[in-house]
C-alpha cells in the first residue's frame, strides 16, 4: 500500500536527473537505493524534506537532495517534500515558525506590517532574527522527528495488516 500510494505521486528517477538545480550531483544520481521505495528510505527522506521545508534559504531542494544522497534516503520523496512551503505557505508557517521561537526566547512577539522593501525586510530582521530562526529550527526538528517515526509506524502497520490479511486467507 504504501510503496503504491508513493509511486503515484513521484517524479520519475529520469526527471529528477534532468533537474538543473540537482545536476550539480552529477553520477550520484545514478545510485539505485536513492530510488528505492522501502520503510526505511521513505522516512529517512520524510524526516530530511519535512526539516528543510522549514528552512528559510534558498535552494531548499538542493540541500534536501545532497542530505538524500549522503544518508541513502529515497531522493524524490525528500525533494518533493521540501515543496510544502510554497508562495501560499511560506507566510503562515514561517509566521508560526517565529511565534513558537518568541515563546522559545521568551520574548513578546513585534507587531508589524508588512511592506515589500529591502529596508522593510532590513529592518525587522535585526528585531527579530533570533525568535524566527529558533522557530524554525524547532519546527524543522520536530516535524522531523514526528515525519520519520509516523511513516515508520504507518508503513510497518500496513505491512503487518496486509500479512494478517494473506495468513486468514490461508486458514
Amino acid at each position: 500500500m504504501p510503496r503504491k500510494f508513493f509511486k503515484r505521486f513521484l517524479p520519475s528517477p529520469q526527471s529528477i536527473r534532468e533537474n538543473r538545480s540537482l545536476s550539480i550531483f552529477g553520477s550520484w544520481l545514478h545510485e539505485p537505493n536513492l530510488w528505492h521505495l522501502n520503510r526505511r528510505s521513505v522516512a529517512t527522506a520524510f524526516a530530511i524534506g519535512l526539516f528543510f521545508a522549514w528552512m528559510p534559504v534558498p535552494f531548499q531542494m538542493v540541500l534536501s537532495a545532497g542530505f538524500a544522497i549522503f544518508l541513502r534516503a529515497n531522493l524524490p520523496v525528500s525533494v518533493v517534500l521540501v515543496w510544502i512551503t510554497n508562495p501560499f505557505t511560506i507566510p503562515p508557517m514561517f509566521y508560526f515558525a517565529y511565534l513558537v521561537g518568541t515563546w522559545i526566547v521568551g520574548e513578546p512577539p513585534v507587531d508589524f506590517s508588512f511592506e515589500l522593501s529591502f529596508d522593510w525586510l532590513q529592518h525587522e530582521l535585526e528585531s527579530s532574527w533570533q525568535p524566527f530562526l529558533v522557530g524554525c529550527f524547532t519546527m524543522a526538528s520536530l516535524s522531523s522527528i514526528t515525519g520519520y517515526f509516523l511513516i515508520n509506524a504507518i508503513w510497518r502497520y500496513s505491512v503487518l495488516s496486509r500479512r494478517a490479511i494473506k495468513f486468514n486467507k490461508r486458514k
